[in-house]
Protein backbone atom coordinates (compact mmCIF):
# COMPACT_ATOMS: atom_id res chain seq x y z
CA UNK A 1 0.00 0.00 0.00
CA UNK A 2 2.83 2.38 0.88
CA UNK A 3 4.44 1.65 -2.47
CA UNK A 4 1.16 2.46 -4.21
CA UNK A 5 0.91 5.86 -2.51
CA UNK A 6 4.55 6.65 -3.32
CA UNK A 7 3.83 5.76 -6.93
CA UNK A 8 0.75 8.00 -6.93
CA UNK A 9 2.67 10.92 -5.39
CA UNK A 10 5.29 10.63 -8.13
CA UNK A 11 2.52 10.76 -10.73
CA UNK A 12 0.98 13.86 -9.16
CA UNK A 13 4.39 15.54 -8.90
CA UNK A 14 4.96 14.95 -12.60
CA UNK A 15 7.77 12.44 -12.09
CA UNK A 16 8.13 9.28 -14.08
CA UNK A 17 7.20 6.26 -11.85
CA UNK A 18 10.19 5.09 -9.80
CA UNK A 19 12.35 7.77 -11.41
CA UNK A 20 13.00 9.30 -7.99
CA UNK A 21 13.98 5.91 -6.58
CA UNK A 22 16.32 5.25 -9.51
CA UNK A 23 18.31 8.43 -8.81
CA UNK A 24 21.69 7.24 -7.60
CA UNK A 25 24.17 8.85 -5.27
CA UNK A 26 26.99 7.82 -7.60
CA UNK A 27 26.88 6.73 -11.23
CA UNK A 28 28.36 3.41 -12.34
CA UNK A 29 30.37 3.51 -15.55
CA UNK A 30 28.54 0.37 -16.71
CA UNK A 31 25.24 2.28 -16.89
CA UNK A 32 26.75 4.91 -19.14
CA UNK A 33 28.49 2.28 -21.30
CA UNK A 34 25.23 0.38 -21.77
CA UNK A 35 23.38 3.55 -22.73
CA UNK A 36 26.16 4.36 -25.20
CA UNK A 37 25.77 0.90 -26.77
CA UNK A 38 22.01 1.31 -27.14
CA UNK A 39 22.40 4.77 -28.67
CA UNK A 40 24.94 3.42 -31.15
CA UNK A 41 22.61 0.61 -32.20
CA UNK A 42 19.61 2.78 -33.03
CA UNK A 43 19.23 5.24 -35.89
CA UNK A 44 16.02 6.75 -34.49
CA UNK A 45 16.57 10.24 -33.14
CA UNK A 46 13.63 10.03 -30.72
CA UNK A 47 14.93 6.78 -29.27
CA UNK A 48 18.37 8.33 -28.76
CA UNK A 49 16.73 11.24 -26.91
CA UNK A 50 14.76 8.87 -24.69
CA UNK A 51 17.87 6.86 -23.79
CA UNK A 52 19.94 9.95 -23.01
CA UNK A 53 17.20 11.64 -20.98
CA UNK A 54 16.57 8.47 -18.96
CA UNK A 55 20.26 8.15 -18.05
CA UNK A 56 20.58 11.83 -17.17
CA UNK A 57 17.58 11.60 -14.83
CA UNK A 58 19.38 8.84 -12.91
CA UNK A 59 22.66 10.76 -12.73
CA UNK A 60 23.48 12.78 -9.57
CA UNK A 61 23.69 16.53 -10.34
CA UNK A 62 27.35 16.64 -9.30
CA UNK A 63 28.18 14.05 -12.00
CA UNK A 64 26.01 15.46 -14.80
CA UNK A 65 28.94 17.29 -16.38
CA UNK A 66 31.03 14.11 -16.48
CA UNK A 67 28.21 12.03 -17.94
CA UNK A 68 27.48 14.56 -20.68
CA UNK A 69 31.17 14.96 -21.51
CA UNK A 70 31.71 11.20 -21.85
CA UNK A 71 28.50 10.63 -23.81
CA UNK A 72 29.61 13.41 -26.17
CA UNK A 73 32.83 11.48 -26.81
CA UNK A 74 35.16 13.83 -24.95
CA UNK A 75 37.11 14.00 -21.69
CA UNK A 76 37.35 17.05 -19.46
CA UNK A 77 41.17 16.79 -19.20
CA UNK A 78 41.65 17.59 -22.91
CA UNK A 79 44.63 15.98 -24.62
CA UNK A 80 45.96 13.12 -22.48
CA UNK A 81 48.70 11.83 -24.78
CA UNK A 82 47.51 8.24 -25.16
CA UNK A 83 47.64 6.68 -28.63
CA UNK A 84 46.60 3.35 -30.19
CA UNK A 85 49.95 1.65 -29.53
CA UNK A 86 49.91 2.46 -25.81
CA UNK A 87 46.30 1.30 -25.52
CA UNK A 88 47.11 -2.00 -27.24
CA UNK A 89 50.01 -2.62 -24.84
CA UNK A 90 47.90 -1.78 -21.79
CA UNK A 91 44.75 -3.61 -22.86
CA UNK A 92 43.95 -6.81 -20.94
CA UNK A 93 42.46 -9.84 -22.69
CA UNK A 94 39.85 -10.46 -20.02
CA UNK A 95 39.62 -7.58 -17.60
CA UNK A 96 37.13 -7.55 -14.73
CA UNK A 97 34.33 -10.11 -14.66
CA UNK A 98 31.95 -7.67 -12.97
CA UNK A 99 31.66 -3.92 -13.27
CA UNK A 100 33.02 -1.95 -10.30
CA UNK A 101 34.11 1.33 -11.89
CA UNK A 102 32.26 4.56 -11.18
CA UNK A 103 32.33 7.69 -13.34
CA UNK A 104 34.49 9.41 -10.74
CA UNK A 105 36.99 6.51 -10.87
CA UNK A 106 37.45 7.02 -14.61
CA UNK A 107 37.78 10.77 -14.17
CA UNK A 108 40.46 10.36 -11.50
CA UNK A 109 42.40 7.88 -13.66
CA UNK A 110 42.28 10.25 -16.65
CA UNK A 111 43.47 13.13 -14.47
CA UNK A 112 46.39 10.99 -13.36
CA UNK A 113 47.23 10.11 -16.98
CA UNK A 114 47.10 13.76 -18.02
CA UNK A 115 49.58 14.80 -15.32
CA UNK A 116 52.28 12.19 -16.08
CA UNK A 117 55.33 13.96 -17.47
CA UNK A 118 59.08 13.54 -17.82
CA UNK A 119 61.34 10.49 -17.98
CA UNK A 120 59.53 7.16 -18.15
CA UNK A 121 56.23 8.73 -19.23
CA UNK A 122 55.22 5.85 -21.53
CA UNK A 123 55.92 3.25 -18.84
CA UNK A 124 53.96 5.15 -16.19
CA UNK A 125 51.02 5.74 -18.50
CA UNK A 126 51.00 2.05 -19.46
CA UNK A 127 50.91 1.06 -15.79
CA UNK A 128 48.14 3.57 -15.07
CA UNK A 129 46.07 2.28 -18.00
CA UNK A 130 46.60 -1.35 -16.99
CA UNK A 131 45.42 -0.58 -13.47
CA UNK A 132 42.32 1.06 -14.93
CA UNK A 133 41.63 -1.75 -17.41
CA UNK A 134 42.09 -4.38 -14.67
CA UNK A 135 38.97 -2.92 -13.00
CA UNK A 136 37.02 -2.59 -16.27
CA UNK A 137 34.90 -5.18 -18.04
CA UNK A 138 35.60 -5.82 -21.75
CA UNK A 139 32.76 -3.49 -22.81
CA UNK A 140 34.08 -0.80 -20.47
CA UNK A 141 37.58 -1.23 -21.90
CA UNK A 142 36.13 -0.72 -25.39
CA UNK A 143 34.33 2.43 -24.25
CA UNK A 144 37.42 3.89 -22.54
CA UNK A 145 39.61 3.12 -25.57
CA UNK A 146 37.13 4.81 -27.92
CA UNK A 147 36.92 7.79 -25.59
CA UNK A 148 40.70 8.25 -25.47
CA UNK A 149 41.10 7.88 -29.23
CA UNK A 150 38.20 10.18 -30.06
CA UNK A 151 36.42 7.34 -31.83
CA UNK A 152 33.28 7.01 -29.73
CA UNK A 153 30.89 7.21 -32.67
CA UNK A 154 27.41 7.00 -31.20
CA UNK A 155 25.58 10.02 -32.60
CA UNK A 156 25.21 11.85 -29.26
CA UNK A 157 26.18 15.23 -30.67
CA UNK A 158 25.78 18.42 -28.64
CA UNK A 159 22.51 19.38 -30.33
CA UNK A 160 20.99 16.02 -29.42
CA UNK A 161 22.46 16.18 -25.93
CA UNK A 162 20.97 19.64 -25.39
CA UNK A 163 17.52 18.36 -26.30
CA UNK A 164 18.00 15.37 -23.99
CA UNK A 165 18.85 17.67 -21.06
CA UNK A 166 15.75 19.78 -21.77
CA UNK A 167 13.63 16.63 -21.88
CA UNK A 168 15.14 15.23 -18.69
CA UNK A 169 14.42 18.35 -16.60
CA UNK A 170 11.26 19.34 -18.53
CA UNK A 171 12.21 22.84 -19.67
CA UNK A 172 11.87 24.60 -23.01
CA UNK A 173 14.76 23.71 -25.36
CA UNK A 174 14.86 27.31 -26.62
CA UNK A 175 15.49 28.64 -23.10
CA UNK A 176 18.22 26.06 -22.52
CA UNK A 177 19.77 26.82 -25.92
CA UNK A 178 20.00 30.54 -25.11
CA UNK A 179 21.72 29.84 -21.79
CA UNK A 180 24.21 27.55 -23.54
CA UNK A 181 24.88 30.28 -26.10
CA UNK A 182 25.71 32.72 -23.29
CA UNK A 183 27.72 30.19 -21.25
CA UNK A 184 29.74 28.98 -24.23
CA UNK A 185 29.23 25.31 -23.39
CA UNK A 186 26.49 22.89 -22.35
CA UNK A 187 27.93 21.20 -19.26
CA UNK A 188 27.72 24.04 -16.67
CA UNK A 189 24.21 24.92 -17.84
CA UNK A 190 23.14 21.28 -17.57
CA UNK A 191 24.39 21.05 -14.00
CA UNK A 192 22.59 24.28 -13.09
CA UNK A 193 19.21 23.08 -14.38
CA UNK A 194 19.59 19.66 -12.76
CA UNK A 195 20.29 21.36 -9.43
CA UNK A 196 17.80 24.24 -9.66
CA UNK A 197 15.47 23.52 -12.57
CA UNK A 198 14.57 26.34 -14.96
CA UNK A 199 15.55 28.88 -12.30
CA UNK A 200 19.18 27.83 -12.81
CA UNK A 201 19.16 29.43 -16.26
CA UNK A 202 19.08 32.91 -14.70
CA UNK A 203 22.75 32.68 -13.68
CA UNK A 204 23.86 32.69 -17.33
CA UNK A 205 23.95 36.15 -18.86
CA UNK A 206 26.12 38.14 -21.21
CA UNK A 207 29.48 38.75 -19.52
CA UNK A 208 32.72 40.32 -20.80
CA UNK A 209 35.48 37.82 -21.59
CA UNK A 210 33.11 34.85 -21.71
CA UNK A 211 32.77 34.00 -25.43
CA UNK A 212 29.26 33.74 -26.82
CA UNK A 213 28.37 30.94 -29.24
CA UNK A 214 27.10 33.03 -32.17
CA UNK A 215 25.94 30.09 -34.23
CA UNK A 216 23.23 29.48 -31.62
CA UNK A 217 21.86 33.03 -31.89
CA UNK A 218 18.19 33.21 -32.87
CA UNK A 219 16.84 35.17 -35.81
CA UNK A 220 13.86 37.51 -35.91
CA UNK A 221 11.28 38.25 -38.59
CA UNK A 222 12.11 41.95 -38.68
CA UNK A 223 13.85 44.76 -36.78
CA UNK A 224 10.77 45.46 -34.68
CA UNK A 225 10.63 41.90 -33.37
CA UNK A 226 14.36 41.92 -32.59
CA UNK A 227 14.12 45.19 -30.63
CA UNK A 228 11.06 43.95 -28.75
CA UNK A 229 13.09 40.96 -27.55
CA UNK A 230 16.37 42.78 -26.90
CA UNK A 231 15.38 46.27 -25.84
CA UNK A 232 18.21 48.69 -26.54
CA UNK A 233 20.57 47.25 -29.16
CA UNK A 234 23.33 48.19 -31.59
CA UNK A 235 23.44 47.28 -35.28
CA UNK A 236 26.37 46.45 -37.48
CA UNK A 237 26.91 45.18 -41.02
CA UNK A 238 27.30 41.43 -41.38
CA UNK A 239 30.54 40.58 -43.15
CA UNK A 240 31.49 37.24 -44.65
CA UNK A 241 34.60 35.53 -43.34
CA UNK A 242 35.93 34.48 -39.96
CA UNK A 243 33.91 35.38 -36.88
CA UNK A 244 35.84 37.18 -34.19
CA UNK A 245 34.56 38.40 -30.85
CA UNK A 246 36.28 41.35 -29.20
CA UNK A 247 35.57 41.77 -25.49
CA UNK A 248 36.40 45.04 -23.73
CA UNK A 249 35.87 46.13 -20.13
CA UNK A 250 37.39 49.53 -19.32
CA UNK A 251 41.05 49.31 -20.35
CA UNK A 252 41.13 45.52 -20.63
CA UNK A 253 40.65 44.08 -24.10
Amino acid sequence: MLGYFAHAIERVAGLHPSEHALKTTIMRLAELVETSRQIRETSRRLRKLELLAALLRRTPPEEIELAITYLSGAVRQGRIGVGPALLREARLEQGALESALMLIDLDQALTRLATIRGSGTAREKRQCLRALFARATPSEQDFISGLLLGELRQGALEGLMLEAVARAVVIEPAALRRAVMLAGQLTPVARAVFEEGAAGLARFRLEPFRPVMPMLAQSAEDVGEALAALGEAAFEYKLDGARVQVHKARAEV
